[in-house]
Order: C-alpha cells, then structure tokens, then sequence
C-alpha cells in the first residue's frame, strides 16, 4: 500500500506543473474549493511563475499518460473543473512520441510466444498513431491481409495503476471535506475513469468491444466496424482489419472526394443514437480521429478502448428526457429526475421544471451554430448545485460523447439542428418502447418469465422443507442435564462470583439491612 508521504509528494510534483501552466488559479479562485486543498496549492505553486492565460491542456499533457485520459474525462465536467477549464480540456489530444519499434518487438513476440515474422508478412516499423496507453502499426498478415496492430506501451499498466491510485486517495480525502465536494462525488469520478481505463489495457477487452458493437449495429447502413483478428490478438495486442477511408477531421478531403457532409453529420447523430438509446451500448471516445468515411460514403469507427453502457430504464428515462426538452414539456423532463431519484424529493417539481425551462428555452429551433447540447449541459449543470442532484458517474460517458458528436457534427454542417435530427428517432423509440404495445408485451413477457420460475421455486421450498416422512412424530424428550455441563456449573459455583456478581451481593445486601432497619426489626 503506498504510504500517504507518497501521494502528497506526487500530488505537489503535478501541482507545480499545473502551476506552471497557470492551471491552478480557478481552484484558488473557486469559493467552493476546500481550505486545505487551496492550501496545498499555495504550497504547490510557490516560486513558480504562473501565466496570464492557463493552458490546462498543457498541464494534464505536461503530467503524463494517465492525466490526459483524466482531463479528456473531465472536459464534460464543468461542474467540476469549471466552464473555462472544461472549454480549454476539449482540445486536449491524445498524442505522444511514439516508442520505438524495436524496443516494443520484443515484448510483443513474448505475448505470442513466436516471432512476429509467423504472424505478419510485414509490418511498417512507423507508427500511424501514438497515443498515451497504445501505438498503431499498419501491417500485411502471413495470407496477405492489410490489418492495423495496436500495441500497449511497454510498462503503461504499471505507470496508470501508481497516478490512479494517487487519484483515489486524493479524491476519497476531499469528498471527506463535505459541502459542495462531497456532492459533486470525485471519488465515483475516479471509480469510473479507473474502470475505463482497466478496460482500455487490455486489449482483449478492446476487441471483444469492437465485435459487440458489430453485432449490434450490423443493421444500420452507413455505419460498420472493422472485423477483429482473434488469431493476432492478446492482451497487448490488438490487431484489426485495416480502414481506408479519410479521417471526419479532414473537411477538404471530405468535399473534394463528393461526400455529402450533411448526409454524414445527420448519419453520425442517429448512429449515436441507435447505440446509446436501442442498444445501451455506445462508442464513447467518437473524436474526430477515430471516424472515418470510406469511398462510398460508409462511416467506419475504430478505437473502442472507451466503451458506455446504460441500462434499459436509464435509457428510458434519457430518452423522455431529450424528448421533453425538444418539445418543451419541461413539467415531464422534471418529473423524470424525481422519479430516478437524481433530485431528492423535497424539492418541489414544479420549480425544478422552472429551471429547467430557464436552459432549454433559449435553445429550442436554433441550430448548433447558436446554441448546442454543451451549453445545454452546462445550463443543467449549473442548476444541479441548486437543487442538490449528486453527479450521476454513470451518465458522464454519455454527457462526453454526446459533446463529441456534437463538435462533429456541427464540422460537417454548421446549420445542424441536432433536436430536430434526434426528435423523430426519439419519438419512434418511446412509442415502440412505452406505448401500450411495449407496455402489453413487457407485461406478458415478465408474467411468462414469472411463471417459468415457478417450478424452481418450488423445488427450492421443497429443499428447505422436505416433506415428512413415514415414521410417526417423535415423542417429546425431557431436558437432561449432562454430566460435563454439570460439572462445569459446579465448578463455576466453587469459583464464586466474579467482582460484578460481589459488587452485586454487597450492594443487595446493604439494601436488605436498610429495610430491616426501617422496619425495626434490627435495634
């Protein structure tokens, strides 16, 4: 277990260069912000020269691997880190110095015990990507296939598991400050960006993300994931089937090559949709380097490190939600946040619907040029401290790509409406899934699933309360003391009492005597 020592030292080192970066002067700054952790940050900073401008891109950059992935995640977190901050965070991108390939080769062939000459004709020793955790290689297998190789950093999990664990005891201490730290939850936060990124170290997992969201979006045209190589995939290594495509960053390219832009936003919007809302399984890293357009206008997804799961009545909830905010039935979007119990109900609804009609006014028939979904969350944001709703960490990849998607699409098409390209999407899908033919079918399918339970049921009581048997009912046995028991309480006896049963006896016995006395018959 490292040593507190450790973490303060580690906590002081990245604060001097967040200082150097300007970055710690909203913390300061903040009358939320807990005294001993302004504290701590006047020490951090001391000496240093800070700039008029900060840069906290730069400084999660400056720290290292583990505190981009932490900034790209709190970029969605205005509540958190603020509106500045969180603007700033939007542009931090994940790109590294590449390691050089002769020193990652070794560490893959021990993975696959076999040189990698048995598994790929060749492989272009220039990378096509460097990013914190992995570095992408283009390579032609032994049968002649183009496929990308992911390979994990040598020593990447060990470098993660020692700042997250850092992360942890930071934040576990400030929520213990209580106010307004203790509802925004850090330490949640921390929770989810460590299970993100677990998932992001092994490869594996990675793999087996890509061939689940195939499955589930094999029925949206327009819109693929490139087929996994399981043969060359382990948990350092992912290998895929190549993209050629143009990268969604690169407009120009996109227009010279005749790619409808608005086809592609209004495509990129429904197909984050479909995953999120039907499937409740999304891609949750859709930057712009990670969406490709292909020669017939096919949108191909890669990296699938980050993946976001939501269950069935959160979806149901998420789907009201953006469905009363583009028609304006605030009253509903509020009785939802009552309902899931992210408002604690002693506020009135009535008023929480007020606020929220405060933020979705303004941005009802504007396009994404005027007004967006980001501003949307930083309105709700805003209003969350008023009404105490607590940081919702399963609903944080959500709020992040639907940010990304957002920046995207309004790339492609500035004019973009993106509530009146999601509203149809979202009305078919509660009426399918809340209109009196889901309400029926989910009502017979849980009385059938019920029913099917029942002779298990019943087999489980039989367990615990076999039937009786054949014999007659035993007659009823008298107590018997046994010889060790009454040896036990003898000898208990010869020992007298203990100082409670003396402290007893005196203390009875001086109230008998007081009675006689009392009485007269004693003098």
């Amino acid at each position: 277990m490292t040593r507190p020592a450790t973490h303060i030292w580690r906590l002081l080192k990245w604060g001097r260069t967040a200082a150097r970066h300007g970055a710690l002067r909203g913390i300061e700054n903040d009358p939320n912000a807990p005294a001993p952790v302004k504290s701590l940050l006047r020490v951090a900073r001391f000496g240093t020269r800070q700039p008029e401008t900060p840069d906290y891109a730069g400084a999660f950059r400056a720290i290292g691997p583990a505190a981009i992935k932490l900034g790209q995640s709190l970029a969605t977190r205005p509540d958190l880190v603020g509106d500045e901050a969180a603007i700033n965070l939007l542009s931090l991108q994940d790109n590294l110095p590449p390691v050089p390939f002769e020193k990652l080769r070794p560490v893959v062939e021990s993975t696959f015990v076999q040189p990698l000459g048995e598994l790929f004709r060749e492989i272009d020793p220039e990378p096509v990507g460097a990013a914190s955790i992995a570095q992408v290689h283009r390579a032609v297998t032994t049968d002649g296939r183009q496929v990308a190789v992911k390979m994990l950093r040598p020593g990447i999990r060990e470098q993660f598991a020692r700042d997250i664990a850092t992360y942890e005891w930071a934040a576990a201490h400030v929520e213990a400050m209580g106010g307004e730290a203790a509802r925004l939850r850090p330490s949640l936060t921390i929770a989810n960006f460590k299970r993100w990124t677990n998932s992001e170290l092994d490869l594996r997992r990675e793999a087996a993300s890509a061939s689940e969201l195939a499955e589930a979006m094999k029925g949206f045209a327009g819109y693929r994931i490139p087929a996994v190589d399981w043969d060359r995939t382990n948990g350092r290594v992912m290998t895929i089937e190549w993209i050629d495509g143009i990268k969604m960053s690169d407009r120009e390219g996109l227009v010279a090559a005749g790619h409808d832009l608005e086809q592609l936003a209004e495509r990129l919007v429904l197909a984050f949709l479909t995953q999120a809302i039907t499937f409740g399984y999304f891609h949750a890293d859709m930057h712009q380097g990670n969406l490709f357009v292909e020669g017939d206008g096919t949108i191909a997804a890669i990296d699938f490190g980050i993946m976001g799961r939501i269950d069935r009545r959160a979806r149901q909830w998420l789907a009201e939600i953006l469905y009363g905010l583009t028609t304006g039935n605030y009253r509903r979007v509020a009785e939802i946040h009552f309902e899931a119990q992210y408002v604690p109900s002693h506020h009135s609804v009535g008023e929480f619907a007020t606020a929220l009609r405060a933020v979705g006014e303004p941005m009802r028939g504007k396009p994404v040029s005027e007004l967006s979904v980001g501003q949307m969350l930083d309105g709700l944001f805003a209003i969350t401290r008023d009404f105490d709703m607590q940081t919702q960490p399963h609903l944080l990849l959500l709020q992040k790509t639907m940010v990304m998607v957002e920046g995207i699409a309004t790339q492609l098409n500035p004019k973009i409406n993106m509530w009146d390209v999601s509203a149809p999407f979202v009305r078919n899908w509660i009426r399918d899934e809340l209109g009196p033919e889901a309400a029926i079918a989910d009502r017979l399918r849980e009385d059938f699933d019920t029913l099917q339970r029942i002779p298990a049921l019943v087999r489980r009581l039989e367990e615990k309360y076999p039937p009786k048997g054949g014999a007659p009912e035993p007659a009823p046995l008298p107590e018997i003391e046994l010889m060790w028991e009454r040896k036990e309480r003898a000898a208990a006896s010869r020992e007298g009492p203990g100082w409670f049963g003396q402290a007893a006896l005196v203390l009875g016995g001086a109230g008998i005597m007081a009675a006689l006395f009392a009485a007269g018959v004693i003098g």
